[in-house]
């Protein structure tokens, strides 16, 4: 029923106007481009640049259109300058002077002008953008994003225009997104020369309709092998939208998507995304619904096909999974190109691309901070595949640890490597490092990517004896945890069944010292806690020490799942200081009548909660706590208009909860 609602007030997010509109170059610009004249060709070590076009631009919707369009210049480098890689980071957080947006909307980047203001017309979308939910988004609120955009460095040269188009129909006067737009260009010899890039799909295209195939539109596109081109690569941006009655396509169901080359099928799949480990968490809305491709508050990443080109005419093509109904509102909006290289410069080429654990980058917030075992990604840039390499990596300050890796990627193919070892840290800030040496047991060809450090922050030392606290929903046979060691062994675990609802267990945990991961699982995909599903009701999972004090605290609106790395230690002088944060939780937050604030703190303080509403923040209700450690606090909202409160919680005069509470009329 909510789907059916939430579908039905929501447009369609994919009729956007192509508007060229005129802008003023801006010639202070100017003086960065000068910067470039003096760079060598190439040095032992990549020149990094930063080109920032939007910076912390506040960006609305324009309900009348649909679509409003942000256009800012930037100066890249020219054409003389050689490009390693491009990095796009997209930054997003809650405009100064308004609240964050509310929906999922689809954004589009773009590059519509090269060359300057009289410079070349183009339409090239780099990157797309889903919005995520921020209506309960603290004012402090950020996150980051990051693409890969390294195919389009032969449009990002000298002047370009990008535009950030911003689509949606909510109000525009107190909500909207403060982003910026950073082009990382790490200056130096491409893995491979690109020598052209062609557009070969772009648009919206209706799916499903009766009247009208949707291969009409995706048609087989026959292009021509450049002079001295080598391979390709097929770069697919594709998303569904939309909801027809009773399957909720596009964006709620899964249709297989068919790539050919050459008349081959050469990759089929489903258009489908799993939401529930999204690493933005929670959010106001659906977030944790599967999606046809995408999840709220994601930054899409292209699939990218890579084959060896034929001498005379090569094809390509995209087909959709067979669909029909009478009438649909099912949309794909699919983007795709066809970028022609040279043949890989050097035979053994290898680069680090991510560190996923340990650091701080929010992308990886999920699974940090951890204490043993860590993760990175590589990939092989060399025509060569990759079979052996030599990874040292280790905390700066400690003893570097060697690893001698062996595998077989081919070029362009990238893995996630697992590390062994503990890792060191001490208390405060501590930066990891990784270099990548001797690729098939060769000297790497381009050592200015073998290396990349990650800042992170120490695992937490307990006591060996924790205390599991959890609470068990409506839903309890769908949520289970377990304990495991430094190697995956499972020591305590634990499963629920339909008898054990609501009910409060408490379970010891005793171990020696070492690394460990607890984990709390829901099969089903929405957490201890989902506005959306109320008769899942609340539960809740928190450890704490057997003195009683809060060790830690976990989100009931987890998703998947949830995890928390710690270390154990017989030495007191080790431990991590006891968690003087209290856990705070509200539910139901959407609501006809009562709502229930859940308070808990290992020591007793002064609080004071107020209800206030979102427009005008008048206060509607204010209730003061003495030396509060523990307790569950119902309050009345039936008498009050409907609309949307916020509850804030105040702890010994500090804000430190701050939850969205949407006030409903009830039903008949």
């Amino acid at each position: 029923m909510f789907i059916n609602l939430y579908r039905a007030i929501r447009p369609s997010l994919e009729l956007y106007l192509q508007l060229k509109l005129f802008a003023m170059f801006n010639i202070r610009t100017l003086l960065l481009a000068l910067s470039f004249i003096s760079i060598p060709f190439l040095s032992a070590a990549s020149d990094t640049l930063h080109v920032i076009t939007h910076n912390k631009e506040t960006v609305v919707t324009e309900p009348a259109q649909g679509n409003n369009y942000y256009k800012r210049w930037g100066v890249f480098p020219n054409k003389n300058i050689p490009i390693r890689k491009i990095i796009l980071h997209v930054k997003f957080g809650c405009p100064d002077s308004m609240r964050c947006a509310d929906w999922d909307y689809l954004d589009f980047i773009k590059i519509k002008r090269t060359g300057g203001v009289n410079g070349g017309d183009k339409d090239f979308e780099i990157a797309r953008m889903l919005t995520p939910y921020g209506g309960a988004f603290a004012k402090d609120w950020k996150f980051d994003w990051e693409a890969d955009i390294t195919d389009f460095s032969l449009l990002l040269r000298d002047s370009v225009e990008i535009e950030y188009n911003h689509t949606g129909w909510e109000p525009n006067k107190d909500r909207g997104w403060k982003i910026t737009l950073d082009f990382e260009i790490i200056k130096g010899i491409p893995a491979a020369e690109p020598v052209s890039i062609q557009k070969i799909y772009s648009g919206a295209f209706l799916y499903g309709d009766s009247t009208q195939s949707i291969e009409e539109k995706l048609p087989l596109v026959n292009f021509t092998k450049n002079t001295i081109a080598d391979f390709a690569k097929f770069r697919v941006l594709h998303t569904g939208h939309g909801a027809n009655p009773g399957d909720y396509c596009g964006e709620f169901c899964s249709k297989n998507r068919m790539i050919y080359f050459n008349g081959d099928l050469m990759d089929k799949r489903p258009i489908w995304k799993k939401c529930g480990d999204n690493p933005l968490y929670p959010q106001a809305g659906t977030w944790l619904y599967d999606r046809a491709n995408w999840c709220p508050g994601y930054l899409q990443i292209p699939d990218e096909y890579l084959f060896p080109l034929q001498q005379n005419n090569n094809s390509i093509n995209i087909d959709m999974e067979p669909y029909k109904v009478t009438k649909s509102e099912a949309v794909e909006n699919i983007t795709a190109y066809i970028i022609q290289y040279k043949k890989a410069v050097a035979q053994n080429d290898v680069a680090i691309l991510d560190i996923i654990a340990p650091t701080t980058k929010q992308a990886h917030l999920r699974k940090n901070p951890v204490c043993v075992n860590p993760v990175v990604v590589i990939k092989n840039n060399g025509s060569r595949n990759l079979t052996s390499l030599k990874l040292n990596y280790g905390t700066r300050g400690f003893k570097e640890k060697t690893y001698a890796w062996k595998g077989n990627l081919a070029f362009g193919q990238s893995a996630e490597i697992i590390l062994p070892g503990a890792i060191d840290a001490k208390n405060g800030n501590n930066y990891f490092t990784v270099s990548l040496q001797n690729p098939n047991k060769k000297k790497d060809a381009f050592p200015g990517d073998n290396s990349m450090g990650a800042s992170f922050e120490k695992a937490p030392v307990h006591p060996g004896s924790i205390v599991v606290v959890f609470k068990t929903n409506n839903e309890p046979a769908d949520n289970n945890w377990k304990l495991t060691d430094a190697i995956g062994k499972t020591l305590y675990s634990r499963g629920f069944d339909s008898t054990q609802k609501n009910k409060l267990f408490r379970d010891t945990l005793n171990v020696k010292p070492g690394c460990y991961q607890f984990a709390v699982e829901d099969t089903s995909g929405n957490g201890l806690e989902f506005w959306a599903n109320a008769r899942g009701g609340r539960g809740y999972v928190r450890l704490q020490d057997t003195s009683g004090n809060l060790v830690k605290n976990f989100i009931s609106d987890f998703g998947n799942s949830v995890v928390y790395n710690f270390s154990v230690s017989d030495n007191p002088n080790d431990f991590s200081r006891v968690n003087t944060e209290a856990s705070i939780e509200l539910y139901p937050t959407r609501t006809t009548g009562k709502t229930e604030l859940e308070y808990f703190s290992g020591t007793a303080q002064d609080v004071k909660v107020q209800i206030i509403t979102d427009e005008g923040q008048k206060l509607v209700e204010e209730h003061l706590y003495k030396n509060l450690k523990e307790g569950s606090f119902t309050y009345d909202m039936s008498y009050l208009p409907a609309q949307r409160y916020y509850v804030k919680v105040f702890v010994n005069g500090e804000l430190k909860f701050n939850k969205r509470l949407r006030v409903e009329s009830a039903r008949n």
